[in-house]
């Protein structure tokens, strides 16, 4: 029996070295060896205890890496062979049920939210349910998109947060070319959101963010294709924008964590009979400054957006193999998995250094 390195979160603030056994591939599964897992503030909020468990668990929910192994049946289903390069979609999909055959396997009647990888017990067989280890488990009802040739690994793991900004800043509001988009929040899958609205003709983004330690990453939006970066602390966003489009949002994005009042900003960004799409959680049930009748008065949609799709998966892995973003120059901490620790301190915000844009795993 070969045993694996893999790490498992047994309680917050308490992530353990382990050997987990690698099992045996049936026909309908397979074994991927996990080169790059990239991290993201769920990650943090895991370890920290701010999304709790109530379980011990393999994270990690951006895995790039190499079929190690696959079995005939999974092989033929996913269109891969031994070898192939590819990245695990986070969701698994029954492909049977009734969200399944309408494209939203978020809702799996089987799966959904249940076991997600990155977030499955390590009692569960075989364990290895997460990015966090050497090789990591696809069962049966994984989805794999393939990473093209020439795309870096460590940079492959950003399929993950440029997809959601492909979903959330074009698909689910519908953004069409010439169209005003305003971004609140300048992380990874805010500068993501804005280079997809821009890569669907948008005719100016706007990126808000707050306060100094959010500096660096306006000036960074610039070069992802932000035409206005507004800090949030010192300017009115509403007024920066009028002024450099000479009306408000058509579409308003929301990827902001932890900021409770960034939905009443994002409502007095919205132009009449806009589109306001929120996908950053708030972890709170306050909303100061939020006047619900404001989405009466102007008519607005109002859209939650959760998780990403293979479709915009694809396209992010696509674009980022186009040499179109400006990746070379990226914030971002590579650390073995001895150092995993230390990183999610880090970008947790629990020690004096600055927080990378991108964290990444490489097991």
């Amino acid at each position: 029996m070969t045993m694996v390195r893999a790490l498992v979160l047994e309680a917050p603030w308490r992530l353990m070295s382990r050997r987990l056994a690698l099992p045996d591939v049936g026909d309908n599964d397979g074994i991927l060896r996990v080169e790059a897992c990239g991290l993201c503030g769920t990650d943090h909020e895991q370890y920290t205890g701010a999304l709790p468990a109530g379980f011990a668990f393999v994270p990690g929910h951006e895995s790039v890496g190499v079929l190690e192994a696959v079995g005939p049946r999974a092989a033929e289903r996913w269109g891969v062979k031994v070898g192939d390069r590819v990245a695990v979609e986070v969701f698994q999909s029954c492909g049977h049920c009734e969200p399944c055959l309408a494209g939203v396997y978020r809702r799996c009647q089987r799966h959904g939210m249940a076991d997600m990888y990155g977030f499955v017990p390590v009692e569960r067989p075989p364990g290895l349910w997460g990015g966090y280890a050497e090789y990591q488990y696809l069962a049966p009802d994984s989805m794999l998109v393939p990473v093209p040739d020439g795309l870096d690994s460590v940079v492959a793991t950003l399929f993950n947060p440029l997809g959601a900004g492909i979903r959330w800043g074009v698909t689910v509001p519908g953004t069409v070319p010439g169209d005003v988009v305003a971004v609140l929040g300048p992380g990874v899958r805010g500068l993501s959101t804005c280079a997809a609205a821009k890569e669907a003709g948008a005719a100016l983004v706007m990126v808000t963010g707050i306060g100094p330690r959010d500096n660096e990453r306006l000036a960074l939006a610039k070069a992802f294709g932000a035409d206005l970066v507004v800090d949030a602390a010192s300017n009115d966003p509403v007024a920066a924008l009028r002024d450099a489009a000479g009306r408000l949002a058509d579409v308003v994005v929301d990827v902001t964590a932890k900021a409770p009042g960034a939905l009443a900003q994002a409502i007095a960004l919205a132009r009449v009979g806009g589109t306001v799409v929120v996908a950053g959680t708030r972890a709170s049930g306050e909303t100061p400054g939020f006047w619900p009748d404001h989405i009466v008065y102007k008519e607005l949609r109002l859209l939650g957006a959760l998780g990403v799709d293979t479709a915009a998966y694809r396209a992010a892995l696509d674009l980022l193999s186009s040499g179109r973003l400006p990746l070379d120059d990226f914030p971002r901490r590579c650390v073995p998995l001895s150092e995993a620790e230390a990183l999610l301190r880090c970008m947790a915000g629990e020690d004096d250094s600055t927080p990378p844009l991108h964290g990444v795993l490489r097991p």
